[in-house]
């Protein structure tokens, strides 16, 4: 189904069972430009997807909605009605019921992209996106409206492999939004610039067992304000942060150096081989002999020597 008015251009999309298999199945992508005083919404959309500035709805998907001009308000089940404008983007998700339209003395301009599958799903069950948080403040980002304006024309062409170029818009989107908000949480404080400092510090002595009391100190930081706000910057714990680099400085030893595994795992600040060889099989899925002999093409050499 497609519409076309000067200031509207929407679509709404079917999809077939392979496209279930790719992870995101994309249900409708939009813009449309809501004039001051101009009814809001416009009435030639689907019914299901009707929304009554009275009493709300409720959809069976998650749509991305990014206003790009003008102001208004929202609100849904996990949230009271707040304000919105420009540069805002509202995560709705399936099942909450939500409201949100424009001021009459604005009116405002939107895009618009539904979807739903196991891809967001899993996201969402990981932490990364929250019906508690569905409305984040990204300002008016170029390289996101280019995205809306290419899922549009994707859906408008309908070439083959429609739904999976439009799979990989949505998680670009998604992956973009993530970013651009944890971002703008941080750079309104000096805490990225203490967090890199620490990351420094921590990289400088990855092999030996430096207090993180101590690099809190050399911050300026709490000690359990550092660790919480280390975590939510890196996505590591200080010590994970600490398990990692080893392990990852482990790699180029066992790839470029002849020392044993244990030598290698003293070396990189591990007092117990026995455990730096379970932890790396645990982050590798490969023990770190057989990491050794993959990354220097030995795992090969054995093969055919055993079917000799």
């Amino acid at each position: 189904m497609r519409s076309y008015t000067p200031s509207t251009h929407f679509q709404y999309l079917i999809a077939d069972d392979s496209d279930h298999l790719w992870g995101n199945v994309i249900t409708t992508v939009g813009h449309q430009h809501i004039a001051a005083q101009e009814a809001y919404p416009p009435a030639n959309h689907p019914a299901r997807y009707l929304l009554s500035p009275h009493k709300g709805r409720s959809i069976e998907e998650y749509q991305l909605v990014y206003i790009v001009k003008g102001s208004g308000s929202f609100q849904s089940g996990s949230l009271k009605e707040m304000a919105v404008k420009e540069g805002n983007i509202l995560l709705l998700f399936p099942g909450e019921w939500h409201n949100y339209y424009p001021n009459k003395e604005t009116g405002w301009e939107e895009y618009w992209i539904g979807f739903y599958g196991t891809n967001m799903q899993s996201r969402v069950r990981c932490g990364f996106f929250d019906r508690q948080q569905p409305v984040y403040d990204i300002g008016i980002q170029d390289e996101i409206i280019q995205l809306y304006r290419k899922a549009i024309e994707t859906a408008q062409n309908e070439v083959a492999g429609c739904q999976q170029q439009l799979s990989g818009v949505v998680s670009n989107l998604l992956g973009h939004l993530y970013s651009l908000y944890k971002s703008a949480s941080f750079e309104q404080t000096d805490l990225t610039k203490k967090i890199n400092q620490a990351k420094t510090i921590l990289s400088a002595n990855y092999n030996v067992d430096i207090p993180l009391k101590t690099v809190a100190n050399q911050i300026q930081m709490s000690y359990s304000w550092f660790r919480h706000a280390f975590k939510e910057c890196t996505g590591f714990s200080p010590n994970q942060y600490i398990l990692d680099l080893r392990i990852q400085k482990s790699k180029g030893m066992l790839t470029n150096s002849i020392l044993s595994i244990k030598e290698i795992a003293y070396e990189v600040g591990f007092n117990n081989s026995e455990y730096y060889t379970t932890l790396f099989r645990r982050k590798t899925a490969m023990t770190p002999g057989e990491y050794r002999r993959f990354t220097q093409g030995k795992m090969d050499q054995d093969k055919k020597k055993l079917t000799l």
